[in-house]
């Protein structure tokens, strides 16, 4: 009894105290158990308050409901329940109902929910990446009620072992190969299973990817990377090989893969000098392999070291000076010219440059008592001078006696100032006509020399538009555009043909360094057409911007030794992916073949669209639109480029025919054949050509046709067969194209147009859409004429063959409305 009173006090010391207020608790909600998925009901009743605010609370916290209920049993005396229609596991647990009053709160008795039902897990089995061979545990945990519950295991689709009480832990002794597991959870209810869970087996990393150069400097360089594939497994440290010019440096850095990006600072390096580097990753099982090489040179420096062994020859006539010049690991850069620096007395003198390591000045007794000294000159600045040297006369032997050796000397002083005032005058005019501009000396920017005598020009010089003969227009466009050659490094080839090639390159400016891309007309460049040529293509390109056209950069001409014209080059942006056509045949055929999904191949069709517009728009006809002229940014953003040049690289695709230029006449128009006319429409001919390219990954345009067998097969009708796997409405546009009237063809506008509607669709409907039709075709008494059936729509899968009974096909009455037939004479057309 009396430890039934103690348990019992605290609750009848409450009742007491609700008693006392007034407020006690009519009905306490009572414990329950309920299968899951049945409806449950707590109760709860309060008397001595008017109009109660009754609070359900579960597990300390209060819920809200929108449907509870407040039911008047009497005066003062309210009752209300809480229910769930479904219960589930999650609505297991302690119940209890409050109401404030005066600053009070009391609460009811507790009341239980206890949902008996299938097991529910606690714990399941989470992706995993194991070493191979090595052993390793799978947990799964799952609880009732009812209990117990029993825990069985599947890995790969099979049961392992037999059931287990719950938590259940599977020892693996080890595994080769990626797998799926989970765990079922039983008990007298029924089954659960849980998530499945992923088992990934630890492999050696990939090679790092995209290495680059972010920052060169003279003596060190900043290099980043993004990891390849990790291999399941964290990467720990990646190691990073520079090989020099002579020797090898290898620089161990620790990097997290967790704080990209990836990069490394490597210093120490010899200034202007080439050199390459690697980076290979580390993860728990090993090294990758490494990456490619990247190439860089390092930049130039100020010379190192000063010349040595300054000497001189002091003769009547001149002033001769020798020096050791400096090798090229001392220079750090390249020679610009020796600094002979000469002081007299206490004043200094104006400096002299010479481009060989000697000099031979005239005037030689105004050097008489001079100190002079030499230092060594890159572009960046002068290097230390060397030691100075006292220019004095050999000793002179003494042959009379001392009384006549004063007159001889004063006599000899007075004839050798007179002839060094003139010598000086004669320099000073000299000076006046020859300067020498020089970058990087800090104490003198203009310094004067004697060109003929003192400085040795083994390089052509500089190459501008006026020496070129070409005409005043096209001169005027490119002459902003102008780039230095000794702002190009070239690199390697990233291409060439018959006459020319296209190069990588740096272009080096104030303030970066920018990888471009060059194209360069081959050395045999022998009249100024063939650079006139070269360069109105550059100018046409001046002007564009547009994200679809490539932009010119600029122009380069560069002097060849024994040649009176330079070789142009023109600077455009450098492209990753090179040229469609070599990306579409490298999915197919590369050594490591890619898939391209249709939304992909569409964009690529949009991007040649819009830039054609825009060139449309600018009244420019391509004329060469084909695959292998349009080119592939970083971002796999499609460029339109090649105005004119490209024919000359691809030549293997063009056809002379007669004494014509060479055309791709694969590509060319039905109307641009026989009567050699370029419009705009015949520009959306080959566009269509061009996206049957891109449908076929890269495929020649009529396989088995010879060039020269082309204007036959259209003119019969034929045209390009719909490529296998093509969807009908995409082959329904590219054949709109290759109507055998021009002003049928759509415009770039209206390909812009249908290529985005059907990039929309197939981003959110993956459904191959309906074939598209393109209507607007009058009934016409010409095409009754001729034994065609009236019609107010026409498919462009239509085949013209059958229009008529024979003849030229280039000459069929317009199917298009007779509006577009009036506005088909303003168009503008060139004849070539």
């Amino acid at each position: 009894m009396s430890l039934f009173f103690w348990i019992f006090l605290p609750f009848l010391l409450e009742l007491n105290s609700a008693q006392a207020s007034g407020v006690w608790f009519s009905r306490q909600p009572q414990n329950l158990t309920v299968s899951q998925g049945n409806a449950v009901r707590l109760g709860c009743a309060v008397q001595g308050l008017s109009e109660p605010d009754i609070v359900w609370r579960k597990d300390q916290t209060r819920i809200y409901s929108t449907d509870q209920m407040f039911l008047s049993l009497g005066e003062l005396h309210w009752e209300t329940f809480y229910s769930v229609r479904s219960v589930q596991q999650q609505d297991g647990g302690r119940y209890w109902c409050e109401v404030e009053s005066e600053g009070q709160t009391f609460s009811s008795e507790t009341a239980w929910i206890t949902v008996e039902g299938v097991p529910h897990f606690t714990a399941e089995p989470q992706d995993l990446a194991v070493v191979p061979g090595e052993a390793f545990n799978l947990s799964c945990a799952a609880v009732g009620p009812p209990d117990p519950v029993e825990v069985l295991w599947w890995v790969g689709g099979e049961q392992v072992g037999g059931a287990e009480a719950s938590p259940s832990t599977l020892h693996v002794s080890g595994a080769n190969d990626s797998d799926k597991f989970y765990c079922e959870a039983k008990n007298t209810r029924g089954v659960s299973v849980s998530r499945t869970a992923t088992l990934q087996v630890k492999v050696f990393p990939s090679a790092p990817e995209d290495l680059k150069v972010e920052n060169l400097e003279e003596n060190n360089v900043t290099v980043s990377w993004s990891p390849g594939f990790s291999g399941f497994s964290p990467l720990t440290t990646c190691s990073v090989q520079v090989l020099g010019p002579q020797v090898q440096v290898q620089v161990q850095v620790q990097v997290q893969v967790q704080v990209p990006p990836h990069r490394v600072s490597v210093s120490g390096l010899r200034s202007y000098s080439d050199f390459s580097l690697r980076v290979s990753c580390r993860n728990q099982l090993g090294s990758s392999p490494p990456s490619a090489w990247i190439n860089f040179t390092t930049a130039e420096s100020v010379p190192m070291v000063a010349p040595k062994n300054l000497t001189f020859d002091l003769s009547d006539s001149q002033l001769i000076l020798q020096w050791a010049g400096l090798e090229e690991a001392e220079l750090q850069g390249k020679l610009q010219a020796y600094k002979v620096q000469w002081s007299l007395g206490s004043e200094t003198q104006e400096p002299l440059l010479f481009k060989e390591s000697w000099a031979i000045l005239s005037g030689p007794t105004r050097f008489l008592n001079a100190s002079v000294q030499v230092s060594a000159c890159t572009s960046v600045g002068c290097g230390p001078w060397s030691r100075p040297v006292l220019i004095l006369p050999e000793p002179v032997p003494l042959l009379a006696p001392r009384r006549h050796l004063w007159p001889g000397i004063l006599l000899g002083l007075l004839g050798a100032s007179v002839l060094g005032l003139m010598l000086a005058f004669g320099a000073q005019r000299r000076r006046k006509d020859s300067h020498f501009s020089f970058k990087g000396v800090a104490s003198d920017s203009l310094v004067s020399f004697s060109a003929a005598r003192s400085f040795s020009r083994t390089e052509p010089p500089e190459v501008d538009l006026d020496s070129l003969g070409v005409s005043a227009e096209l001169k005027n466009k490119l002459q902003d555009v102008l780039i230095p050659k000794r702002q190009l490094s070239l690199g390697h080839v990233l291409g060439k043909g018959e006459f020319g090639s296209v190069r990588e390159a740096e272009l080096k400016t104030a303030d970066r360094v920018q990888k471009v891309a060059v194209k360069v007309l081959k050395n045999d460049v022998t009249t100024s057409c063939d650079v006139e040529q070269c360069l109105r293509e550059a100018a046409n390109m001046k002007d564009f911007s547009h994200r679809n056209v490539i932009q010119l950069i600029g122009v380069s001409l560069h002097p060849r030794p024994g040649h009176r014209l330079p070789v142009p080059m023109v600077v455009l942006p450098f492209m990753k992916h090179g040229d469609l056509h070599t990306f579409l045949l490298l999915s197919r055929l590369g050594e490591e073949p890619f898939s391209l999904e249709l939304q992909t191949l569409v964009r690529f069709m949009l991007d040649v669209a819009q830039g054609m517009n825009y060139l449309s728009h600018k009244n420019i006809i391509h004329r060469d639109l084909a695959a292998r002229n349009c080119m592939l940014d970083q971002d796999l953003v499609v460029c339109v480029a090649d105005f004119g040049l490209s024919r000359r690289i691809y030549s293997g695709d063009y056809y002379r025919q007669g004494s014509a230029s060479k055309l791709p006449v694969k590509w060319i128009a039905l109307e641009s054949l026989s009567d050699n006319v370029y419009t705009s429409q015949s520009d959306v001919w080959a566009f269509g050509v061009t996206m049957w390219e891109v449908m076929t990954r890269g495929q020649t345009p009529y396989p088995g046709v010879e060039n020269s067998e082309i204007y036959e097969y259209l003119i019969k009708g034929e045209r390009l067969k719909k490529p296998p796997d093509c969807r009908p409405d995409i082959y329904e546009l590219m054949h709109s194209c290759w109507s055998p009237v021009p002003k049928c063809r759509p415009s770039f506008s209206a390909l812009v147009s249908q290529l985005q509607t059907l990039l929309l669709s197939l981003e959110s409907n993956p459904q191959p859409s309906a074939p598209l039709l393109y209507v607007n075709l009058q009934e016409g008494a010409g095409l009754q004429d001729q034994g065609v059936e009236s019609q107010n729509t026409w498919t462009q899968s239509h085949d013209w063959s059958s229009v008529g009974s024979g003849g030229d096909y280039r000459y069929i009455m317009s199917p298009c409305s007779e509006e577009d037939e009036r506005d088909e004479e303003e168009d503008t057309v060139i004849n070539v």
